[in-house]
């Protein structure tokens, strides 16, 4: 199969984060992917442990401050591959963070509060700190840049209650999106439910039934409509990114285990047919999820490693143009440095 991945030709300036400080790569344990100066560090370790998560962490060399919100996926159902309480309880608690949510816009577990809060329970998050379902009590708008498709991000109230966000994603594929990193994680993840359909829909409607109706079939395989959302995501990843730089920061681990072709949204998922590859994080979400994609594109065929239904959604939804609009708009570059953290 033709892997339509581009590698983009945009050099831009490094994004700061609130009190996070530019970088510059420790010599002794940087592998250079991309040799040159403007690139942003990309912390990377094989080991998915509580510890592992800790470490990687630390490694970015940031202090939060205030009170601060670690944005997760709780996941559709028991079946779904999202990030297990016991590998985020040590960072969580370490940080003194609120796991953050919102609520679905689909028919399913999450789509109200309430049956949202018995999942929660359910898979046991409320064991390793309070979790807040931020659109709870309401919505607001914060600006966007790129208002090509969406004039606003509208996010959940309790968004305010936070100084400080920690994006800690899983890696994954996508229905819609064709992947789902730290990017779609403050956009589709932070969105309220209304604001959940403004961006699938590329601004049209906040309506979430009215989202689902008026797709056409075929909807996300075409260019010429699945773009928008795409687009839109970007627009509402850097609307996050911006608010809490304004405050006191924010930072993107991306753990990139049980990798199948579906989201954490899906209670029945496809199962993983990729090898557990390991953590990084960024203080740059544009580097992160360019990092992640050349990690799924570069794996060799191997016994239990078989990537195409991954690159084949990907490239069907154009899912790669969420990390160019990105770059693009400012947010972030796709040139990056590894700091390897095994070594």
């Amino acid at each position: 199969m033709k892997q339509t991945f581009f590698i983009s030709t945009l050099l831009l300036a490094l994004v700061s984060c609130g009190n996070t400080k530019q970088q510059t790569a420790p010599e002794a344990e940087t592998d250079t992917l991309v040799n040159n100066k403007e690139a942003s560090l990309v912390y990377f370790t094989k080991d998915i442990s509580p510890e592992g998560l800790v470490n990687i962490y630390k490694a970015l060399e940031v202090t939060p401050s205030g009170r601060v919100a670690v944005k997760i996926s709780t996941g559709e159902s028991e079946k779904s591959n999202h990030l297990r309480p016991e590998l985020i309880k040590d960072l969580v608690q370490q940080v003194n963070g609120t796991l953050v949510e919102c609520n679905t816009a689909y028919e399913g577990s999450r789509s109200n509060t309430a049956s949202h809060r018995a999942e929660i329970a359910k898979r046991g998050y409320e064991a390793v700190a309070h979790v807040d379902i931020m659109d709870e009590e309401g919505e607001i708008q914060i600006p966007v840049k790129d208002d090509k498709w969406i004039k606003y991000d509208i996010v959940g109230s309790h968004i305010q209650n936070y100084d400080y966000m920690i994006n800690l994603a899983h890696f994954k594929g996508h229905a819609m999106g064709g992947f789902g990193g730290v990017l779609k994680n403050a956009s589709i993840g932070v969105g309220s439910q209304n604001g959940k359909a403004y961006i699938h829909s590329a601004g049209k409607t906040q309506d979430w039934h009215q989202m689902w109706q008026n797709l056409p079939e075929g909807w996300a395989e075409s260019p010429e409509n699945n773009t928008p959302f795409i687009e839109s995501m970007a627009a509402a990843a850097q609307a996050v990114h911006d608010y809490f730089k304004g405050k006191e920061g924010i930072v993107y681990i991306s753990v990139m285990n049980n990798i199948s072709i579906d989201c954490d949204c899906d209670g029945n998922p496809h199962e993983p047919t990729i090898q557990d590859i390991g953590i990084a994080a960024s203080l740059d979400p544009v580097a992160l999820d360019k990092f992640c994609l050349d990690q799924v594109m570069n794996l060799p065929h191997t016994d239990g490693n078989d990537n195409q239904a991954l690159l084949e959604r990907i490239n069907q939804r154009h899912g790669t143009r969420i990390v160019f609009r990105a770059e693009e708009n400012g947010l972030g570059t796709t040139q990056y440095q590894v700091v390897n953290m095994d070594k």
